[in-house]
C-alpha cells in the first residue's frame, strides 16, 4: 500500500478517537485531531498527484474519509445543538444527490470528476468544524459569531457545488 493511501487510512483510524475525545467533553484534544486528520487530507494528495501514486483505492477511500470525518463531526454538533438538524440534512442529502449521479454514470462508464466547487466545498468545512470545536474551548460571542458564519459559509457552498454539479451532469438523468 503505497503512503498516500495509508495517509488516507490513517484518516479513518482517527476518527472514532476524535469521536470519543469530542462526545468526552475533550474539545482541545478533538480539535487536534480533527486539524491532524484534515492535513492528511491535504498530505496525501500531494504526494500522490507529484509521486504519480494515484490508484482506484485513493480515487474511492480519499473522499470518503473526508465525508466520514466531517460528517462525523457534523452528527456530533447536532447531537450536543451546535449545528442546526436541518443544516446537517442539507448536506447529507446533496452528498447523497452527488454520490447517486456518480455512481449511475460511472455504470454507464462515464467518470465525473471532482469540480472546484465541490473542493472549495469541503475545505471550508474542514475550516468550519475545528472552528466549531473551539467555541467549546473560545468562549466568546465573537468566536461563535465567526465560526457559524463559517458555518453558512460551507452550507452555502455545499448547496452552491450540488446545484452546479447536478446542472453540469444533467446528462446522467437521461441515461
Amino acid at each position: 500500500m503505497n503512503l498516500p493511501n495509508r495517509l488516507t487510512l490513517l484518516r479513518v483510524i482517527m476518527v472514532p478517537f476524535f469521536i470519543v475525545f469530542y462526545l468526552k467533553g475533550y474539545f482541545l484534544i478533538s480539535f487536534v485531531l480533527f486539524v491532524l486528520a484534515s492535513l492528511t487530507d491535504l498530505l496525501d494528495g500531494h504526494i500522490a498527484r507529484k509521486r504519480n501514486l494515484i490508484s482506484n483505492f485513493g480515487k474511492i477511500m480519499d473522499p470518503l474519509a473526508d465525508k466520514i470525518l466531517v460528517y462525523s463531526a457534523f452528527c456530533l454538533m447536532v447531537g450536543n445543538g451546535l449545528v442546526p438538524a436541518w443544516m446537517l440534512i442539507v448536506i447529507l442529502v446533496r452528498e447523497f444527490a452527488v454520490s447517486g449521479m456518480r455512481t449511475v454514470a460511472a455504470s454507464e462508464g462515464i467518470v465525473v470528476a471532482a469540480d472546484l466547487s465541490g473542493k472549495i466545498k469541503t475545505v471550508l468545512q474542514m475550516i468550519a468544524v475545528p472552528m466549531l470545536i473551539l467555541t467549546g474551548v473560545i468562549l466568546s460571542d465573537i468566536w461563535f459569531t465567526l465560526s457559524m458564519a463559517m458555518l453558512w459559509a460551507s452550507l452555502i457552498m455545499t448547496v452552491y457545488s450540488g446545484i452546479q454539479y447536478i446542472y453540469k451532469n444533467r446528462k446522467v438523468f437521461s441515461l
